[in-house]
């Protein structure tokens, strides 16, 4: 005990000490190695520690503050999507631990998803060309909002290799739908949503003949166009409904990222390209390759969509059906006055809309200042007429007519996120630094700077690409955190071969008038995430059990085929089809032997009955490529052929009690 109290008194000294004047820090020893160890103000065996690892005050500092003791739980959840892992990530912050991965394009055998259950359905719902695409390149996950801010229920991603969206319902964190957009071939600017969740927006990318087309390139000024799509949400059925959702034909510059306006921007969105020089490439016939021939402009176009001029629009029925979707084209966009330009600096990748919706803030990678574009200037612009037209027809703001002003902060400015102190926080891929500098206009007050001014630039190693902030793109940011979303690590990490993790980095900034500080490095070893959103984690309200024994997880309601009772098991033959009724609990399946012919067609319920938490059961049949995950309350329903005859076991794959191994069954296949 007496230890204990030593250590708060210690963490609460060090603390301070980290937070004031270097002369006032703990005292120091360097060793042979050069290495710096806080000693002062440590019991004996802690300064024995820091002298061995070479700790500073800062690393203390930085230990203080993401250490999570065992048995509490982290005040912030961050969704991160998965890259080329095609899944979406669940971390805590500050503790950087991953809690969950979640299956969304990719099977995932740990959640049994796509291995026999209801995964398999909703990975149907992902087909391309009627064939099976099990991978994803999963880029910017979005949490559903109301009045701008998190709502905690729903989470969607987008899936830039194929043009698809998906939904995730957050109550139990697992994919419930997932669509093919039907005329796009790449999305990147997606997965956004409106401030009230009325439409999930998915942006383009790479422009393309719409509808999976052909058309050569030289062709490419008249054939090809970009697309965004505005799929309506059903919150109440937790589904995208294609029937009430639209899209907008948009010139063939290469749309990147969108954001929606929220609170004074309500109704619209805005959304970054590049090449609007429309570059064709072609380097092996001699041509500009992309990366010059993209370039050669010295601005690009930041679109301004009225999102909800367009769905009066769409529901008056101006528009095309086109692969069964409703399509605005472009020239009825520009007649209703939905599509509008502004310069934006070149090679732009991010368009982020302040808290209040006042701004819009647009870095480009070949710019070393963010722009920042005043929404009220836009509008009036737009109301006054008069305006120029770009090639397609589109209205042009003048950059002097929708500008507020230009902040210099770098080399390569991608994305900015807000705190709740008047502060943004920008990524500087080139530099790998990230920059906070003061928001102007409303926010100028909260903090003692000029306004428009850069504060501090912090060196976060290596090329960070998206950078996320607790709650830091809502109308309603948390402050606390920044996580860097770093492209390299190179020396970060232990060497395990050739092809190197990416690193999260957690970075304080919960005192905005004093220095940011790099607190953590977190590998991710499976992909390139690319964007992320942090929520307050008591906005979340998943479930610990499923509401009621038999649950269907995909439909979030009772399965008529579940049962509740061991008693209730049994294993039914009509004609060559097999129906199975089971339950699964500590330690045993009801029923433990199945047998059927071969040839069969086999219909296999099963449910778990157990009420406990985390009394989660697997259910491997081994030989068939089944494996499910049956939380406590979950019904899952298999269905298959018994083509390949023999004695096959099915077995729990979670370790669920002492007597784990015993729970087991034989599945009987008579040739």
């Amino acid at each position: 005990m007496r230890r204990f109290l030593s250590l708060i008194v210690v963490s609460l000294v060090l603390l301070a000490a980290c937070d004031s004047e270097p002369s006032s820090m703990p005292t120091v020893d360097t060793g042979a190695t050069g290495a710096t160890a806080v000693t002062g103000a440590l019991p004996s065996d802690a300064a024995a520690i820091a002298t061995e690892r070479g700790l500073s005050p800062d690393d203390i500092y930085a230990a203080l503050k993401t250490y999570t003791p065992s048995g509490k739980t982290d005040p912030y959840i961050m969704i991160s999507s998965g890259g080329q892992s095609g899944q979406v990530l669940v971390i805590g912050v500050p503790s950087m631990r991953i809690l969950k991965v979640i299956g969304v394009f990719t099977p995932e055998p740990w959640q049994g998803y796509g291995f026999g259950g209801s995964g398999d359905k909703v990975l149907a719902g992902g087909k391309v060309n009627d064939k099976d695409v099990l991978w994803g390149d999963t880029h910017h996950p979005s949490i559903s909002e109301t009045d701008g801010s998190y709502d905690g229920q729903f989470a969607f991603i987008n899936d830039k290799a194929n043009a698809r969206l998906a939904v995730i319902d957050l109550r139990d964190f697992s994919t419930k739908q997932i669509i093919k957009n039907p005329n796009a071939i790449n999305d990147h600017g997606g997965a956004f949503v409106t401030p009230n969740t009325e439409y999930v927006i998915e942006g383009p990318q790479y422009a393309s003949p719409i509808g999976w087309r052909y058309a050569p390139l030289d062709q490419y000024k008249d054939k090809y166009r970009g697309l965004i799509s505005f799929w309506a949400f059903d919150r109440t059925r937790g589904r995208v409904d294609v029937a009430k959702s639209f899209q907008i034909e948009l010139p063939p510059y290469w749309q990147d990222l969108c954001d929606a306006g929220k609170k004074v921007s309500d109704g619209w969105v805005f959304c970054n390209s590049f090449n609007t020089e429309l570059a064709t490439g072609g380097v092996e016939a001699g041509n500009p390759p992309y990366e010059a021939g993209t370039t050669k402009n010295d601005t690009d176009y930041l679109h301004i969509i009225n999102w909800k001029k367009a769905d009066a629009v769409f529901k008056a029925g101006k528009v095309e059906q086109i692969n069964g979707i409703a399509v605005i084209r472009m020239q009825t966009a520009i007649d209703e006055g939905l599509l509008y330009f502004t310069p934006e600096p070149k090679s732009p990748h991010g368009a982020d809309v302040t808290p209040g919706g006042e701004f819009v803030v647009v870095g480009g990678k070949l710019d070393p200042h963010v722009t920042i574009y005043s929404v009220s200037k836009m509008l009036a612009a737009i109301e006054a007429g008069g305006l120029q037209k770009d090639t397609y027809g589109v209205p042009v703001i003048p950059l002097d007519k929708a500008m507020e002003a230009q902040v210099e902060l770098g080399l390569g400015p991608l994305h900015t996120v807000y705190d709740d102190r008047g502060y943004a926080y920008t990524s500087l891929f080139l530099d790998s630094a990230v920059a906070r500098w003061t928001l102007g206009g409303p926010y100028a007050d909260k903090h003692p700077e000029k306004a428009w001014t850069l504060v501090q630039k912090l060196p976060v190693q290596y090329n960070i690409g998206h950078i996320a902030a607790v709650e830091g793109d809502t109308a309603t940011p948390g402050g606390q955190f920044v996580v860097a979303l770093n492209k390299w690590s190179i020396d970060r990490f232990a060497n395990v071969g050739p092809l190197l993790p990416q690193n999260f980095q957690l970075v304080d900034i919960a005192k905005g008038g004093e220095q940011m500080k790099v607190l953590y490095d977190m590998p991710i070893g499976m992909a390139e995430p690319h964007y992320a959103q942090i929520i307050k984690a008591d906005r979340l309200k998943p479930y610990e059990v499923y509401p009621e024994v038999g649950w269907d997880a995909e439909q979030m309601k009772v399965d008529p085929n579940a049962i509740t009772k061991a008693d209730q098991a049994k294993v039914v033959r009509e004609g060559n089809q097999v129906e199975v009724w089971m339950t699964v609990v500590r330690s045993h399946f009801v029923p433990e032997q199945v047998k059927v012919k071969q040839g069969d067609h086999v219909i296999w319920h099963l449910t778990n009955i157990e009420r406990t938490r985390d009394a989660t059961h697997g259910f491997a049949l081994s030989g068939y490529n089944i494996n499910l995950s049956l939380e406590p309350g979950k019904t899952e329903t298999i269905e298959f052929d018994a083509v390949l005859p023999g004695t096959f076991t099915y077995y729990c794959t979670e370790f669920c009690s002492a007597l784990h191994l015993e729970m087991l069954g034989y599945f009987l296949v008579e040739p």
